[in-house]
């Protein structure tokens, strides 16, 4: 997919240094369906509300946990940034989540109790005294991060070169997508490098994938048919929802499925991956310099 105009004279900003935007996003009034006559794209996108919170959290708990053992002071402060960075969206979904999904009456609690289930219970630190286990266990969750960082690295790719704005998007919901997914590209190295830090293993690498991919797909499909179920303004069933889903991923209004689990999934596979292949961190860069929110929270 070709990049927006409006990105096309990119300059490599060299290194950035990571750090949060604090940002505020006004979504009263704002219709449940934010992308007009695409409910099922509009809901698919709006999920990220509810699973990203819990999440995000765990990630930040996770290089909290990592950080007293990192020596290497670049990397140290890359940390830094990536904790404050994933705070404020876990921060800021939430928000949008009670004033926006829940006004609009979506009852988000049965896919969060599975969703911090998840990330607070099965995916919490070890309680062994072991220190050898303790330290083998934080290497795993840490390529777990990495490995799903790949994926909202692909979605803030996504996020940033979309039609959003080609079928009349709510311009608060796209900054609101366009923002997150535009931190994400710029902080892609991260998780990677703190797993390469700890523990550069391949096998480890692939494994994480694998858990994550199975996880991540999961998780997507099922929130989704239950925001669309719940969703008081439509009344669609399973095999409507996926053809209104591929319908709206041809249009571009979301990630098509073959791509986010087939080719994206396959290019983490290889041995000499780099995340620095995911996105163009000039693209972000310029982005958050020109989001709405970004720039008011500087005013």
């Amino acid at each position: 997919m070709l990049r927006p105009h409006r990105f096309d004279t990119e300059v490599d900003p060299g290194p950035v240094q990571i750090q949060a935007r604090k940002v505020h996003f006004n979504v009263s009034g704002i219709p449940l369906h934010w992308i007009p006559g695409h409910p099922v794209a509009s809901n698919v996108i709006s999920l990220l509300n509810i699973v990203l919170p819990a999440a995000e959290r765990w990630f930040v708990l996770t290089l909290k946990e990592a950080l007293p053992l990192v020596k290497d002071p670049h990397l140290a402060e890359d940390m830094r940034g990536f904790i404050g960075q994933e705070a404020m969206h876990a921060d800021v979904h939430e928000q949008v989540l009670h004033e926006y999904m829940v006004i609009n009456g979506i009852d988000p609690k049965p896919i969060l109790d599975q969703v911090e289930y998840a990330f607070e219970k099965v995916l919490a630190p070890t309680t062994s005294t072991d220190p050898k286990r303790r330290l083998n266990h934080l290497c795993d969750r840490l390529w777990l991060i990495a490995a799903v960082e790949h994926y909202t690295a692909v979605m803030g790719d996504f996020a940033l070169n979309c039609a959003w704005d080609d079928h009349d998007a709510s311009p608060t919901m796209v900054d609101l997508f366009r923002w997150h997914g535009s931190e994400e590209v710029e902080h892609r190295m991260v998780a990677h490098d703190v797993a390469v830090y700890f523990h550069d293993s391949y096998i480890d690498r692939i494994r994480a994938m694998s858990m994550a991919v199975v996880m991540i797909f999961v998780m997507f499909q099922r929130a989704a048919w239950y925001i669309v179920k719940t969703d008081p303004d439509t009344d669609i069933g399973w095999w409507k929802f996926n053809r209104m889903r591929m319908r709206d991923s041809k249009l571009g209004l979301l990630p098509k499925y073959r791509k986010l689990f087939g080719s994206n999934t396959a290019m983490y596979f290889r041995p000499g991956y780099s995340p620095e292949e995911m996105g163009s961190t000039a693209q972000a860069v310029a982005y958050l310099a020109s989001s709405p929110a970004a720039r008011a929270a500087h005013l």
